[in-house]
This record gives C-alpha cells, structure tokens and sequence, in this order.
C-alpha cells in the first residue's frame, strides 16, 4: 500500500469541465445525481438480499427476476456516477454515505417473506420514481438535457420494473392455498 496519500478531488466538490455547465447549476445537479445514486444503490442491495433470500413454491421466477432487477439497478447506478463525475462533481462511493444520502430507507438485516419484501421494493421504487421525475424537470429547468435524457432512461426502467413487481403481488395465482401454508 502507498504511503502517500494524495487527495486529488475533494468529496462534495464541484469543478468545471469541458461541458461547461455553471459551476452553480452543477453544484445542483450533481446533488440530485448523487441522491439518486445513494437510493439506487440502498435499493440494490434489498434487492439482492431478496433475491438470496427468496423461498416458497415461485421461488425460481421470482429469484431470477429479482437478479434482473439488481443487474439493471447496478447499471443505472454506474450512469449517475459517471455523469455526476463527467460533469463535475464526486460522486458518492461507500455504503454508509449511500444510506446518508438515499430518501428511502434501508430495510433491515431480518428476513422477511417474499409478499412483504416485495411490497417494500415497490415502496422503494416509488420514492425513487418520484425522486427522478423531480431531477428530470430541475436538470431540464437547468438546460442540462444531457442529464435530462439519461434520468429519462432510467426512469423507465425503474417504472418498468416496479410495475412487473406489483404484477408478482395481485392476488391471482396458480399456487394452490395448500402450497402456501
């Protein structure tokens, strides 16, 4: 390990690049890329200790959707840091700032069964839908429609996805009311 140590950006700063985007409308930007960053990645990892943590007679479907939805979660984790960084700023990089930072909060270490950590994803989905058609209308009030474009896309993927979730919990299914107990 070095036994220099050299801090070359400062985590919340801000500078100007080759985009040239305000210092000042980068400054809110990056803020709201880095909120949305923080919730994707708080909203990964319940995800994934879904999709370990998954049982009962759906099980297979519901395990392999779920890792879909963490991969395409990941994804969109990877744009917002990268365009929080492309235009500026740091993004935010550790578990606990992800937590700090995220509007939704973190589910807890206990398993739950697969209806109610279902329905705490949708929950989840929706703080994050309505946290992203808001930083699409500020990043388009800023004339930055690069962001506004790639807000867009992920917006839909996360509406898609929380719609596919709700479709898991309807009350009609082919598992018999035995098979449940």
């Amino acid at each position: 390990m070095s036994t220099q140590e050299t801090v070359r950006r400062q985590a919340g700063s801000v500078e100007e690049t080759a985009l040239r985007i305000e210092p000042e409308k980068a400054e809110q930007l990056v803020d709201a890329l880095n909120t949305d960053l923080a919730a994707t990645y708080v909203l990964y990892h319940q995800t994934k200790k879904h999709h370990w943590n998954v049982e009962g007679a759906e099980f297979l479907d519901v395990h392999e959707y779920l890792g879909e939805v963490a991969e395409d979660l990941e994804a969109g984790a990877d744009e917002l840091a990268e365009r929080a960084q492309a235009i500026g700023g740091v993004p935010l990089a550790s578990g606990g700032t992800f937590e700090e930072h995220a509007p939704i909060e973190p589910e807890g270490e206990d398993v739950y069964d697969v209806r109610t950590s279902l329905e705490n994803d949708i929950e989840a989905f929706g703080i994050i839908i309505e946290s992203l058609r808001d930083h699409i209308e500020l990043a388009n009030d800023l004339g930055d429609y690069t962001t506004e474009e790639l807000l867009r896309d992920i917006l839909e993927d996360v509406e898609e996805h929380a719609h596919h979730l709700e479709h898991y919990l309807e009350d009609d299914t082919l598992v018999v009311a035995s098979a449940t107990k």
